[in-house]
């Protein structure tokens, strides 16, 4: 079987409220989506979430790089089991068209093409995405089927009654793990997190993410302020642009570090190895550049001694949602999870099911064919900004 044609789609998702961190602060998602229909007519869908500042790319540059990529060379293979389609997709280079160095320009675009075609190929084989790790020899040594998932939540900056009320919130609805956004008043954080140590208890989970806000000279500093407080992680301290300095950080915190800006890619995770730069990688599928890529640095961190997390963006619909609680619930020793909070966050939902976690953030594997969602197109249709359609065989 082969692939027919892909639709790029750019569509702009609401959210419910502003979502404010460090680095920047949105009220809609931009998203690229894509939609896969083999020659037999299975279609299979694909999400990826460009960000300028995380990996350099937007989403008309991620359309722009479908256009000027030859698809039919390098996606018309005939595809009759999924070492075929991994192969496909595994092989697959978007033409990017400027130098390239850490191999990330296109990750979110290569995320939304690899995921429609495994979608569309899982439903024609009628074999769920989770399949594809089991499947994968090089992954055997983090390969674990789970049947469900515990997801963690997230605290951003806003008022001492709002963060209260949040904290509160996440007690009672029984999470184990919160992540809070730090850095904004950074004068302020750890009465912030005193605060919220209070309200949300002494069993949570808790964590920090600075998105890069702290010098290179005051962030061991900030973390050391903060540590009073148990807290597990402190997530991307500096700008990618001094990433080498963790290596000096982690020396003077008792606090893990976590890569997430500076984590986009191999070459990344290879420069984090050498260079002792962190104890934790971030994995999210869009910016990682899709499953495969982010198996592959699971694999890297696993070999290297060092933990990970399944990231997530805020704005993504059910169709990244999904494919990460594929990758959530085949992939063994994952620290920490986000995602699956489209309901919580997105004003509309494009797909028919709801996968949002539920009390505690528990969430079941999906366990239907290929992603296990259906998009309501008529409702996609309500946001996009625009599509092309690229014929391939």
């Amino acid at each position: 079987m082969r692939v027919a044609e892909l639709t790029g789609m750019i569509v702009r998702l609401q959210l419910k409220k502003e979502f404010k961190h460090a680095s920047f602060s949105r009220s809609y998602s931009d998203n690229f989506i894509v939609r896969c229909q083999l020659t037999d007519g299975t279609v299979g869908w694909g999400e990826g979430i460009p960000r300028t500042y995380v990996t350099g790319e937007s989403p008309e540059g991620a359309m722009e790089q479908l256009a000027s990529t030859d698809l039919s060379q390098q996606l018309g293979a005939d595809c009759g089991d999924w070492h075929d389609v991994m192969q496909m997709c595994g092989d697959y280079c978007p033409n990017v068209g400027t130098d390239n160095p850490r191999d990330c320009l296109a990750n979110a675009h290569r995320c939304a093409v690899e995921l429609s075609i495994l979608d569309a190929f899982g439903n024609l084989f009628q074999s769920p995405l989770s399949e594809v790790t089991k499947t994968l020899a090089v992954a055997s040594p983090i390969y674990k089927s789970s049947d469900r998932v515990q997801y963690s939540s997230a605290i951003s900056t806003g008022s001492p009654r709002k963060e209260t009320l949040s904290s509160l919130a996440m007690r009672i609805y029984g999470f184990g793990h919160c992540k809070v956004k730090v850095a904004m008043h950074p004068d302020l954080d750890a009465a912030r997190l005193k605060r919220m140590r209070r309200f949300v208890g002494k069993r949570m989970d808790l964590r920090v993410d600075a998105n890069e806000a702290w010098s290179p000279n005051e962030a061991a500093k900030r973390i050391e302020e903060l540590e009073p407080y148990a807290i597990t992680c402190a997530e991307q301290p500096v700008h990618h642009d001094h990433v080498r300095s963790l290596a000096t950080v982690r020396r003077n915190v008792r606090t893990p570090i976590m890569l997430d800006e500076s984590l986009t890619s191999e070459h990344d995770a290879a420069c984090a190895i050498e260079d002792e730069t962190c104890d934790l990688f971030n994995i999210r599928l869009s910016k990682c550049g899709g499953f495969l890529n982010s198996l592959n640095l699971a694999i890297m961190a696993h070999q290297a001694g060092l933990g990970y997390q399944l990231g997530c963006h805020p704005g993504e619909s059910g169709i990244l949602s999904a494919a990460g609680r594929h990758f959530a619930s085949s992939v063994n020793a994952i620290r920490y999870r986000e995602g699956s909070a489209d309901r919580h966050l997105l004003k509309d939902s494009i797909i028919n099911e709801s996968i949002t976690f539920g009390r505690g953030g528990w969430a079941p594997a999906l366990h239907q064919p290929g992603l296990g969602i259906t998009v309501n197109e008529p409702e996609l249709s309500r946001f996009v900004l625009q599509s092309r359609t690229f014929p391939i065989s």
